[in-house]
């Protein structure tokens, strides 16, 4: 044997020994365990036998062609010196040899994030998912976290927007669980989808739990992330407004205002204005809410994000509706309801219908409200019965008992302020609902679990056409249904209407204690106005 060769041979001998007596002291990049032995000998081989090589070719000058065949086979641990020649022989980084990741594939993943994005933004929700699942596989494959976690928020947000809650919820906390380590504002995004995903369930008080308790640990640990402090601020508008702690929900608006110069994403930005609306309405600022609505949607239209400018028509159609302007709102709805249909965003197709019926209600098209409104219930199962106050006569409450479900990206806030409580008697009209409906829509409907709050606004709809044409069965029991269903949520204000139209259908009817104990319930309701069970409200970040 030649000198360079026994030099050869002796040097692939010291790596091998050296390798096994390695131990826990090993330098960083050093290949470990049998399994990454044999990964780094199928790779070695794959690539070599991809560029032409021969075992000596690759092996020489510092290597023998008998250790390159036993690296491949798996036989024998390399160390870092033989990984590093091996890689500059194959032409590849040492990176990309020990852990079979190049250096463009995190960028090659990060532009395939950007197209499902974009397909989210502007497409089905389905299709997406799929795009964000390849992703997640080829990420998880690659041992990319970063990318693996955007993957799978990006299908929670699919899953919001289908409205399979129980999924986007498994999603949101995959990514917890995938950052745990990380800080807080990181998880941040995972946190907000999953209180989306409660609130769209009508779990309004977890909703509104998870967001404050993020709140609290970010000013509590001093990370005072403008980013994560809006989005978390921006989210919590809808629980709070729902639940009627108006106070907090005002407060939550001007924090998020105070943040927004803070934060360079035009898109988060579009959600707060959306949000800060909400609390405008309740004020009765309605033209200040439009303008906010007016900068979101420009927001939207310039990002093309087609869910969240469909959210912005629905909230525009319901500020419309407040002021009256019903042939104006009837339009807005009318576009936000065929835009989330073209997207198949079945569930939030259905709960701006239950808007649209309400206008349509209040124009006199009683016939064509109903028409909307009964496909949207006629798939919940009913399990269980709604007690009216008083041991009036019970109902059948769709969607039996509340489970805890899971799903952003884009915005979820759930119905602009609820349905419209101004009731507007008029004549029925057979022509059937104009537009028709996308039968996606129907296939789960509104349930206890699946919108809730909307699924007690359509019975109380109902429960309104029924009573204004006589009906005093009928709308008792679409009543009840609704009560049972919003005593689930906590929504406060719904609530204590609700109990007024039950307690006034009560008396005419001669059944006045029934009546006084429906009356007592909304009082209630009623009782510490802008108040909830929630606990103190979070602390405040150092503006």
């Amino acid at each position: 044997m030649n000198l360079s060769r026994r030099l050869s041979y002796r040097r692939g001998k010291e790596d091998t020994v050296a390798d096994r007596s390695a131990g826990d002291g090993r330098k960083a990049g050093t290949v470990t365990g049998a399994e990454s032995t044999a990964e780094i000998g199928r790779r070695v081989l794959k690539l070599r036998t991809e560029r032409g090589f021969t075992q000596r070719m690759l092996a020489e000058p510092a290597y023998t062609a008998a250790y390159v065949s036993t690296l491949e086979a798996g036989k024998v641990r390399p160390s870092e010196a033989a990984l590093r020649h091996l890689a500059e022989r194959l032409g590849v980084s040492y990176e990309e040899l020990t852990t079979g990741r190049s250096p463009h594939d995190a960028t090659r993943l990060r532009a395939a994030l950007t197209d499902a994005r974009r397909a989210l933004a502007t497409g089905a929700a389905e299709d997406a998912a799929g795009l964000f699942a390849e992703v997640r596989d080829e990420a998880e494959r690659l041992g990319f976290a970063e990318e693996r976690a955007s993957a799978l928020l990006g299908l929670g947000d699919c899953a919001l927007e289908t409205g399979d809650l129980t999924v986007a919820r498994d999603h949101f906390e995959a990514v917890e669980r995938l950052l745990s380590g990380e800080p807080l504002p990181r998880r941040v995004p995972a946190i907000r989808g999953r209180a989306v995903a409660h609130l769209l369930a009508g779990e309004l008080r977890y909703s509104c739990y998870l967001l404050e308790s993020a709140i609290d640990e970010l000013n509590a640990s001093g990370l005072h992330d403008p980013y994560a402090l809006l989005l978390l601020y921006t989210a919590a508008i809808a629980p709070y407004m729902d639940m009627g702690a108006h106070a907090r929900a005002v407060r939550a608006a001007e924090l998020a205002l105070a943040l927004a110069p803070s934060v360079d994403d035009p898109g988060l930005i579009a959600r707060m204005h959306r949000g800060v609306a909400r609390t405008l309405i309740a004020e009765g600022r309605t033209a200040e809410a439009d303008a906010s609505l007016a900068k979101a949607q420009e927001l939207y239209e310039q990002l093309r994000i087609h869910t969240d400018l469909a959210h912005c028509h629905w909230m525009r159609g319901y500020v419309h509706a407040q002021d009256g302007n019903l042939e104006r709102a009837e339009r807005e709805l009318r576009t936000a309801r065929d835009m989330l249909a073209s997207k198949r965003a079945a569930l939030f197709t259905v709960q701006v219908e239950v808007e649209l019926a309400d206008v349509l209600r209040r124009r006199g098209r009683t016939a064509e409200a109903e028409a909307l409104l009964l496909p949207l219930l006629a798939h919940s199962p009913a399990a269980g019965t709604a007690p009216a106050p008083g041991g009036t006569d019970t109902a059948p409450a769709p969607g039996g008992t509340n489970t805890t479900p899971a799903p952003s990206g884009t915005d979820t806030t759930a119905a602009p302020g609820g349905t419209d409580t101004t009731a507007a008697p008029g004549g029925t009209n057979t022509t059937p609902a104009p537009g028709g409906t996308d039968t996606a829509a129907y296939e789960a409907g509104l349930t206890a679990d699946r919108g809730a709050v909307h699924a007690g606004g359509a019975h109380r709809l109902l429960g309104l056409i029924a009573d204004e044409r006589g009906d005093a069965e009928a709308a008792e029991e679409h009543y009840c249904a609704a009560l049972s269903l919003l005593e689930r949520t906590g929504a406060a204000g719904d609530l204590a209407d609700l109990c007024r139209l039950l307690g006034d259908l009560l008396r005419r009817e001669g059944r006045l204690e029934a009546a006084m104990d429906a009356y007592r319930t909304g009082l209630g309701h009623r009782a510490a106005p802008g108040t909830t069970t929630l606990g103190p409200a979070p602390a405040e970040p150092p503006m």
